[in-house]
């Protein structure tokens, strides 16, 4: 196995991936795993507790289409034993679910997509168990007598007045007494006084671990070490910053490597935290605050905005325009250390957001759009299963849908172009190492220049610098753009599917270009 070149930095095969994240429920099924009982119809919309029967398998025998698509790497929503069809509430930290085809179905997914050269990250939710994990289960026949009592954080004015735990909270519950003890506690801790117990975000079906036991953090990281022995490249780690115990993400990191030096450690944060990535524990993190400045600026006056403004999105996915977008990209690509900034992960949707085809309004410009800056960006391109062939949905459950097999159904257009986009990025190393600067903006349109700072790797194929332009108005748009390339120089616009093409066109004598761009379109040129 490759060793690091420096131990704090990300593995190296991570600024290479084209990720594709994939909710195993909702995905494909195989005839090879067997289904106990009632499903819902493939097609039918999705409902909160419905599951539709995708597995592992089913995953397993489309790897062909996700290589025809560009894909290298996968990453898997949760696929331990749980009872909830998004499977964030685990029971059996050591068991894939059986409705997933078990961990043979696993060995299959892992070993087919190792031969094919694609690796695959898994979903750990080590914040929070749910009220079927065995342990917890104890607590609740046993209370303060169980052993595995501090594995959680519990009321200790109800574990001594011998209280039943209320892990299925009725109506009742709101006249629960409330315990001075628990209201010294930090916010969104209200559990502590209606439940008995901590619950993530005050839910009963997820009692929150209490990682300050030293039989908790154990059982965790030979977990986490199980699994990567097992074969699982990589790990996005669900809601990280909520484990708040000293040196629990730096022990995960050490033990993590000691057996796959090469593993991917990705944080599910959603605001801007590069103190995180400081080589010690995370290796990057979901880039929520790209995505709101992509999609805003892609949609523009087509955004439709979650209903909730109370929610992340709600505050911050806002309609830029071409000034907006520029000064929140230089503020993002400036704020991580290089090594950390392209190991982010840059996705446009997921199964906690609306899709990406929905936000921009049912407009399927702001998709090319969003994708074209995706793809030419810093960090990890991120596509959410259905987004390249135009499934729509709003939150939770709608953006949960089963992925569509006929192919009548799919969107070719969108198709062709992500298939365009990840090709470049993936035959041009400039857009995936070089530097990133911003080379014009004005109205709505914007520009920025990838391109080496020093000479190119001597097997670097492609171009030497690429500028990138984009313009969400409704009508054409001229952009002055001034790359820091020599007077005289050629560039080329690279034929896209529904992307638009300029012609051939040389730099002034300072290096500066004039952009006619069309509306709602945006354009790849490339240094000849």
């Amino acid at each position: 196995m490759a060793t690091l070149a420096a131990d704090t930095d990300p593995p190296a095969w991570v600024a290479d991936a084209i990720v594709y994240q994939i909710f195993p429920d909702r995905f494909a099924r195989s005839l090879r795993v067997h289904k106990p009982g009632h499903l819902e119809d493939w097609d039918a919309p999705p409902t909160r507790l419905g599951f539709k029967g995708g597995d592992l398998l089913g995953i397993a025998e489309h790897l062909d289409y996700l290589v025809d698509l560009g894909i290298n790497t996968i990453s898997l929503n949760p696929i331990f034993a749980s009872a909830a069809n998004h499977r964030y509430h685990t029971y059996d930290y050591r068991q894939v679910d059986p409705l997933l085809g078990g961990d043979s179905a696993l060995r299959e997914l892992l070993d087919l997509a190792h031969r094919r050269g694609m690796r695959v990250i898994l979903d750990g939710v080590f914040n929070h168990a749910s009220r079927g994990f065995w342990p917890f289960h104890h607590v609740l026949e046993n209370g303060a007598a169980s052993p595995y009592a501090d594995w959680f954080i519990l009321n200790p004015e109800w574990l001594a007045a011998g209280r039943q735990l209320r892990a299925y909270a009725d109506s009742s519950a709101a006249d629960a007494p409330v315990a001075d003890w628990a209201l010294d506690q930090a916010a969104r801790r209200e559990s502590l006084s209606m439940l008995g117990y901590r619950a993530w975000s005050d839910l009963p079906a997820l009692p929150k671990l209490n990682t300050d036991s030293p039989e908790v953090r154990e059982f965790l990281l030979g977990v986490a070490e199980h699994w990567t022995r097992f074969g699982a490249d990589g790990w996005r780690l669900d809601v990280a910053t909520e484990i708040e115990t000293p040196g629990f993400w730096q022990e995960f990191r050490h033990r993590v490597r000691e057996v796959n030096g090469e593993a991917y450690l990705l944080a599910e944060v959603w605001d801007d935290r590069p103190e995180l990535l400081d080589g010690h524990s995370f290796d990057g993190l979901m880039n929520y605050p790209l995505l709101a400045t992509i999609v805003g600026f892609a949609a523009g006056e087509h955004l439709d905005r979650p209903a909730e403004q109370k929610t992340w999105l709600g505050r911050n996915l806002l309609p830029l325009d071409g000034e907006g977008f520029g000064a929140r990209l230089d503020r993002l690509m400036s704020e991580y250390r290089p090594a950390a900034r392209s190991a982010m992960l840059n996705l446009l949707g997921g199964h906690d957001t609306p899709r990406l085809l929905t936000m921009g309004g049912g407009d399927r410009a702001t998709v090319r759009l969003a994708m074209l800056a995706q793809m030419t960006l810093p960090g990890v391109p991120c596509i959410y299963y259905g987004d390249e062939v135009g499934l729509e949905g709003g939150m939770d459950p709608a953006s949960r849908k089963a992925f569509p097999w006929d192919s009548e159904a799919w969107d070719a257009k969108t198709l062709a172009c992500t298939k365009a986009l990840i090709k470049a990025r993936r035959t041009w190393p400039v857009l995936r190492g070089g530097e990133v600067r911003l080379v014009g903006s004005a109205g709505p349109a914007v520009a920025y220049l990838r391109t080496w700072t020093t000479d190119a790797p001597t097997n670097s194929d492609g171009p030497s610098a690429v500028v990138v332009a984009l313009n969400n108005g409704q009508s054409h748009a001229s952009l002055p753009v001034r790359t820091a390339e020599p007077g005289g120089a050629t560039w080329t616009s690279e034929p896209l599917p529904g992307l638009s093409v300029l012609p051939d066109m040389t730099a002034a004598p300072d290096g500066s270009l004039s952009l006619d761009l069309p509306a709602r379109s945006g354009v790849l040129l490339r240094l000849r």
